[in-house]
């Protein structure tokens, strides 16, 4: 049972988004009083999100929900760096083009779960390169870095995991720490803001910023952390076979997102509910109840709320019944996605199960074949070598490709 009094944290607690949480009964109190400024920054590192950001993202729509101000931090600034936690090797240095680009892609993804204007509850979008690219490098090291410890940034495990499996670590990684802490000084002098949130690997960059506050001069800060989400097989949770589950339509369809949530595991759905559903605990304490095929129900459930939240509620009813009609009445429903291949001059079964993201490699197509996995129009592959042309297209005038019960692409023509 939960002891916190502000709907706020109580409402974290009981669906399980807290990990750690620095000086709890302080922020529960200003929780209470409607006085917390959150934030978590998102790197620009891609042109979308992926699944694996989206417990950060429901932490602000929570925050929002329950009285509290959102701030959504673009890493203009910081990615131009690159994060070094939980990697063993340097992030790819980005243009400041591709930078642009990667931000202009994943801002219109919180559109979808929080309110954004001027009133005083309204969230913000904000990018850190207003102040990082203005920092002078002198005054920063004068100013900002006389306070960080390299003993201590050194026994930060972003730092000491690189550094004892003999992985290199540049000098701009080893800076990445200070400026996402100067973030955090810097949000709570601009606009107030005293907690900042995020993935459990990030604790101590957080309680570095708090320190920092501290010795500038700031008001109180807070820091909250998520546990780290994993499947109940023990995967790391936002990857699926055919790779990333990315959040913007164009890189993958609100079907394939769809299928992605009707896909998990049995254990997970309850907890999956919780994370990243706003349905009431009351609701899904009914589904985590249902046994046998009935767990099914749930399932679907998940799928079609956490797609309604993210892509709307169209688009989650549109990926539902072509789900529907292709599971049920075996169609081939034209919600589902789609590839082109030359089939006037005939393309292989194994690069199109490779293309539909139905295997990672023709290694891993060719044993989906072995084991009688994958399908042509319903019916069960047996040559590997088998080419698919222009005959091989139904009434619809399509293929239909099937691996397994819930996997299906449709494959067109493709045009000169």
């Amino acid at each position: 049972m939960s002891t916190y009094k502000s709907d706020f944290l109580n409402t974290l607690s009981t669906r399980g988004y807290i990990h750690q949480c620095s000086d709890a009964a302080g922020l529960d109190a200003l929780a209470a009083k409607g006085d917390v400024t959150a934030y978590i920054g998102f790197d620009c590192t891609a042109k979308s999100l992926h699944v694996g950001s989206l417990v950060q993202i429901m932490l602000l729509h929570w925050a929002q929900e329950l009285g509290q101000k959102s701030i959504a931090l673009m890493g203009g600034g910081t990615t131009r760096v690159g994060d070094p936690s939980g990697r063993d090797e340097s992030r790819k240095l980005l243009t400041l083009e591709d930078i642009e680009d990667n931000k202009r892609g994943i801002q219109q993804v919180f559109a979808k779960f929080l309110r954004f204007g001027s009133g005083p509850k309204d969230a913000l979008m904000i990018d850190n390169a207003e102040w990082l690219t203005k920092l002078n490098y002198l005054d920063m090291l004068r100013d900002i870095g006389r306070h960080f410890s390299v003993n201590r940034m050194l026994a930060m495990d972003s730092v000491k995991l690189r550094l004892e499996r003999e992985h290199e670590l540049s000098f701009i990684e080893f800076n990445y720490m200070v400026l996402q802490a100067y973030d955090f000084a810097e949000l709570a002098r601009r606009y107030g803001c005293n907690l900042q949130m995020g993935g459990s690997d990030q604790w101590g960059n957080i309680i570095n910023g708090i320190d920092l506050g501290r010795r500038m001069g700031t008001h109180q800060l807070f820091a909250l952390t998520t546990p780290l989400i994993t499947l109940a097989s023990g995967a790391k949770m936002g990857k699926s076979a055919s790779g990333a589950v990315w959040l913007n339509a164009d890189m993958l369809s609100p079907y394939g997102y769809w299928q992605f949530w009707r896909n998990t595991e049995d254990a997970d759905v309850g907890r999956f509910l919780k994370l990243f559903t706003t349905l009431p605990l009351a609701e899904i304490a009914k589904l985590e109840a249902l046994g046998g095929s009935e767990i099914n129900i749930a399932k679907k459930t998940l799928a079609d709320k956490a797609t309604a939240l993210l892509h709307g509620q169209q688009a989650a009813e549109a990926a539902s019944e072509t789900a529907r009609r292709t599971f049920e009445d075996g169609e081939s429903a034209e919600g589902l996605p789609t590839i082109e291949l030359d089939l006037e001059n005939g393309a292989g079964v194994l690069q199109a199960a490779v293309q539909a993201g139905f295997a990672s490699s023709n290694g891993e197509a060719r044993r989906a074949i072995q084991g009688g996995a994958l399908r042509i129009n319903d019916m069960a592959v047996i040559d590997e070598k088998m080419q698919l042309t222009m005959s091989n297209l139904n009434s619809e005038g399509v293929i239909k490709l099937s691996m397994g019960k819930k996997k299906h692409a449709l494959i067109k023509p493709r045009q000169a």
